[in-house]
């Protein structure tokens, strides 16, 4: 007598997927790594040296560098300057710079 067997494969349609991955980045998360560290949709980062790059809620965040007290940024192409104290929203992001040295920016980064 044959057997027979019935076999489902289980597929995650694309739709879904992609579905998932736009909404990952509003879920609470937190992470850290060498210079930045975020938790829920605020990141904190620090940048050393002109040219220095972070990725950030999904955002490319460079220090051009510091001149008279003021980091100049680059968010997403748009360029900002930001000094101790001082909130600016550059692209997508808020950007609270806490501390801006000689040749560094220490900024608290959420979505606008």
């Amino acid at each position: 007598m044959p057997t027979t067997s019935t076999h489902r494969s289980v597929r995650i349609t694309p739709v879904l997927l992609a579905g998932s991955l736009l909404l990952a980045p509003l879920t609470g998360c937190s992470f850290s790594s060498e210079n930045v560290s975020c938790s829920g949709s605020t990141c904190t980062v620090t940048l050393s040296g002109n040219g220095a790059e972070a990725e950030i809620l999904g955002t490319t965040l460079t220090l051009g560098g510091v001149e008279n007290g003021k980091a100049s940024l680059s968010v997403a192409g748009a360029s900002v300057s930001c000094g101790e104290g001082e909130t600016v929203t550059a692209g997508p992001l808020s950007l609270e710079c806490s501390s801006v040295t000689d040749d560094s920016v220490k900024l608290s980064a959420s979505l606008s």
